[in-house]
């Protein structure tokens, strides 16, 4: 594992590289594997990115995000105003019922950018165009055939139309890739990812 001042100055070196964030105010505290994020910024977009980059480094087994947003005069808007603005950028992306989950992601990631939002909940269900079960063995060979996660020990366990997944990978990247991978699997409503992250000595 790496000495917590280690891990704080990768995570600030990650921080630091996103051109999004060079000039913003975060500070970053490790302890154990786990990150927390402080300070300042002016956008929702920002906050998240800030979260990602300290969760592709490596040795960081969880992320604690403090990040408040504090819009200047220019960023401050009603919600009437935000609800339009949201409304537009559905409009210009994604419509309707959606059956896959990479369009929930797109219709997330269309309003993260908007001037005003501070934080994001999405509830949007997946209605997907299959009604079958989900086919387990299809998610394991997609894992499997992966090159950065095919010889992780990731077990699928499959009901109805939720997906489980168990066992340890050795990143924050792995795990959201398996994750991935679940999600593209016809059929699939649920992903309930309980994959630990252990890094390699």
């Amino acid at each position: 594992m790496k000495r917590n001042e280690d891990l704080q100055k990768d995570v600030q070196d990650a921080i630091k590289w996103e051109p999004l964030l060079n000039a913003a105010e975060i500070g970053v505290i490790a302890k154990d594997g786990v990150i927390t994020l402080t300070g300042t910024v002016d956008s929702y977009a920002k906050k998240s990115e800030a979260e990602k980059a300290a969760k592709s480094v490596t040795g960081v087994k969880a992320v604690v995000e403090q990040i408040e947003i504090r819009f200047g005069s220019y960023g401050k808007k009603n919600d009437t105003e935000i609800a339009e603005d949201i409304l537009n950028a559905f409009a210009s992306n994604w419509e309707g019922e959606l059956k896959w989950n990479f369009q929930k992601d797109a219709a997330k990631k269309s309003v993260n950018n908007l001037v005003g939002v501070i934080g994001v909940i999405n509830n949007i269900t997946i209605q997907p165009e299959s009604h079958d079960e989900v086919e387990k063995k299809g998610i394991e060979r997609a894992l499997e055939r992966n090159w950065s996660i095919g010889d992780q020990d990731i077990q699928v366990k499959v009901s109805g139309s939720k997906v489980t997944l168990n066992g340890t990978v050795h990143s924050f990247y792995e795990r959201d890739e398996a994750d991935r991978i679940a999600w593209n699997a016809p059929g699939v409503c649920i992903v309930d990812n309980e994959l630990v992250i252990e890094y390699a000595d």
